[in-house]
């Protein structure tokens, strides 16, 4: 049985639990000194203010409600506001939510006139909580605390809504009542929504919810359109989505870097290289400067089509437009270049990649070695080994052995059956790209490749 301390005095005992903190002792017993009555119960309790300091001091929700509960039984104190706020948001915080609820209508019993900051609050506890019909509950709660909520308000829970697939039609009845509550939405409001329907999959919503905006005199933004755009990507329409980004540069728009990107990537997807190189030489006329990202799409496409000549037009045209190559453009330019059987211009772009300090991947160098034997010209190959072992790169197992069997022509057969079994036996680790354990095998294609090389010298 929990012992208790009582406080004793002619109209009313206080008791505290005895574990309660020195602290929480000092608030409530801070004078020993008899006191006028009409000031006896503001001395033994203590302000409300002292009391919510208390209760915000407490990093235990329980203890803080404990706390609240004991002061409000006595028949002469009453709690501020401040006490209810922190002490709702503490308990909201420790998903104590039943207790939030609790203390919500005890709010409301007691005609306080909460903030519209309790309710933002707790709509978000609620939303990062995964919550979504709590935090739908709390918004209409609003309501019947004539709390008049904001456009902030009305966002904050669309977000929340949306991002569960089940409550979007819920979010999309919020949205229809927020003028009948006297809230209006603003452009994000419509931009929540678009993006929702257009993941959906639901285009011709969104679509109705773009021209709803020019209705109600709400403006668009980049981003209105941007979401329209990627909805149409999506469902394959990027003609359409072309013809929608025109319509927003006419009206004045400047498209943004990731309106660009999309339409690129579909352009590319839909093997329309053409078009998006136009796009491409576009950009900066219109505002804006493409960046890597941008090029490296478009080099991409040309290469999966088996178009690297035009792959390295668009590499030579970065610089003059402020854009340097990276690590990516390089890489793809080599396994394009190479996968087409132009194995000079792959290597040359590689020993330039090289140069400016990247490392190529072990599939370029792979795609590189494979090409050079495929069509029997294992020295350039093994020039490709010697300047990637010189750079301190170590190719993969399987180049090794696409490239064994062009060097040891002149190993019997049985030898070179067990040179293979060898690497075959290798253990290839998760962490590791290479073979750790072929080192007598580097060490004797090394000596290979420098012998070659002094039999040309």
């Amino acid at each position: 049985m929990r012992h208790l301390l009582s406080l004793r005095s002619p109209k009313t005992v206080l008791t505290l639990p005895s574990k309660t903190p020195p602290l929480i002792i000092s608030f409530f017993f801070h004078t020993s000194q008899p006191q006028p009555q009409p000031q006896l119960d503001h001395e033994i309790i203590g302000s409300p203010s002292r009391v919510q300091k208390l209760i915000a001091s407490q990093s235990d929700p329980l203890l803080a409600k404990e706390i609240f509960d004991l002061a409000a039984r006595h028949p002469h104190f009453r709690h501020s506001y401040s006490s209810y706020f922190t002490l709702i948001l503490k308990l909201a915080r420790s998903h104590y939510f039943s207790l939030v609820d609790h203390l919500l209508l005890r709010l409301k019993s007691h005609t306080y006139s909460p903030s519209p900051a309790l309710f933002t609050h707790l709509i978000k506890i609620y939303g990062e909580a995964h919550l979504p019909q709590k935090a739908l509950k709390t918004f209409y709660t609003m309501f019947q605390f004539d709390c008049k909520p904001s456009v902030k308000h009305l966002n904050r829970i669309l977000d929340i809504l949306v991002s569960h697939r089940n409550f979007l039609r819920p979010a999309f009845d919020v949205f229809k009542d927020a003028h009948r509550h006297g809230v209006a939405p603003d452009t994000k409001s419509y931009n929540i929504l678009m993006r929702a329907f257009c993941l959906n999959g639901d285009l011709s919503v969104a679509y109705h919810l773009f021209n709803k905006m020019f209705e109600r005199e709400v403006v668009p933004d980049v981003e209105s359109y941007r979401i329209l755009m990627q909805g149409l990507c999506r469902k394959g329409q990027v003609n359409t989505a072309v013809d929608f980004l025109e319509d927003m540069i006419n009206k004045g728009f400047v498209p943004d870097s990731l309106s660009y990107t999309s339409l690129l990537n579909s352009l590319c997807r839909k093997k329309q290289l053409r078009e998006a190189y136009k796009l491409l030489c576009r950009m900066r006329v219109k505002g804006c400067n493409p960046d890597i990202v941008h090029y490296n799409t478009v080099i991409l496409g040309f290469c999966r089509e088996g178009r690297a000549v035009d792959a390295c037009k668009v590499l030579e045209d970065m610089a003059s437009n402020g854009c340097l190559p990276n690590l990516v453009s390089y890489r793809t330019l080599v396994s394009g270049l190479s996968d087409q059987g132009m194995l000079d211009e792959a290597k040359n772009y590689m020993e330039m990649m090289i140069s400016k300090g990247f490392s190529p991947h072990f599939s370029v160098i792979h795609a590189l070695v494979k090409g050079f034997c495929n069509v029997g010209r294992v020295e350039e190959a093994c020039g490709v080994m010697e300047e990637i072992l010189r750079h301190g790169e170590v190719p993969h197992r399987e180049t090794w052995l696409t490239i064994v069997p062009g060097i040891c022509e002149e190993i019997e057969l049985v030898r070179m059956e067990e040179v293979l079994k060898e690497i075959m036996k290798v253990e290839i680790k998760p962490s590791t790209r290479i073979v750790e354990a072929a080192f007598g095998l580097e060490n004797y294609l090394i000596k290979k490749i420098h012998a070659s090389k002094s039999r040309r010298g």
